[in-house]
């Protein structure tokens, strides 16, 4: 018989931690949330399919790139507009996150040629994506949790990385980005664990300087009065 479950029972990724819904939505972010999150919304195929993220776009798309968890999605727009070859899929649980990225796309349409979304958790996107599908991820200013109880649900973890070890092409870069002193001890004792993936830095300024093409977000800005950012770029090995 073929396997019933569906994408939320596709993979045993536990809870999502965190917020779901802040303050209620205004009318106009209500009703561009309503417009296009039908249209832009990514349905995971029931398992034991996998879906081919390239699939979801026209051309001239020709490679897919991720973005884990991605606020008000400031980066988001900044890399589908700067790279149209590119199909971008934003995940964020967050509805507020998601109402601001789609009240921008609402005052602008020709933006949502690139861009499609999940209203979820990443895990169940990972999960149900294609080997070697991803030719770019992005993990910025992850959640830290950063009481030591907590720290299990930090997403740069290795059932997380195993994952997308999994799903990112031979080659493929994979940005982290973190203003928490703990959590990037975390993730470069997590990623250089990882025999899948290698840092690229050579020189301090490689990760003491933000990408050329990573515009600065209000999130971002919330947190500078602490510690300067950090931002490392990762490559998957080949197999």
């Amino acid at each position: 018989m073929p396997d019933e479950k569906g994408p939320d029972e596709r993979a045993d990724v536990g809870r999502l931690y965190g917020r779901r819904l802040g303050r209620p939505l205004r009318a106009g972010r209500q009703s561009a949330v309503d417009s296009w999150l039908p249209r832009l919304g990514v349905t995971l195929p029931p398992a034991p399919a996998t879906l081919d993220p390239v699939a979801l776009f026209e051309a001239p798309v020709t490679e897919a790139w991720l973005e884990v968890g991605f606020g008000a999605g400031e980066h988001l727009l900044a890399q589908a507009a700067a790279h149209p070859h590119a199909g971008l899929i934003g995940c964020e649980p967050f509805i507020n996150g998601m109402a601001a990225l789609l009240s921008e796309i609402d005052h602008v349409p020709a933006r949502a040629a690139n861009i499609r979304v999940l209203m979820d958790d990443a895990r169940l996107l990972l999960a149900g994506l294609k080997d070697a599908s991803i030719a770019k991820a992005f993990v910025l200013f992850p959640d830290p949790w950063p009481k030591a109880r907590h720290h299990k649900r930090r997403f740069v973890a290795k059932a997380n990385l195993d994952q997308l070890a999994r799903v990112l092409q031979d080659g493929a870069e994979l940005r982290l980005a973190t203003d928490d002193p703990g959590y990037l001890r975390w993730m470069l004792v997590e990623m250089t664990d990882h025999p899948a993936f290698r840092w690229t830095a050579r020189r301090p300024a490689d990760w003491r300087q933000r990408p050329a093409d990573s515009p600065k977000t209000r999130y971002e800005n919330k947190g500078l009065a602490g510690a300067a950012p950090a931002f490392m770029t990762w490559r998957r090995q080949p197999r």
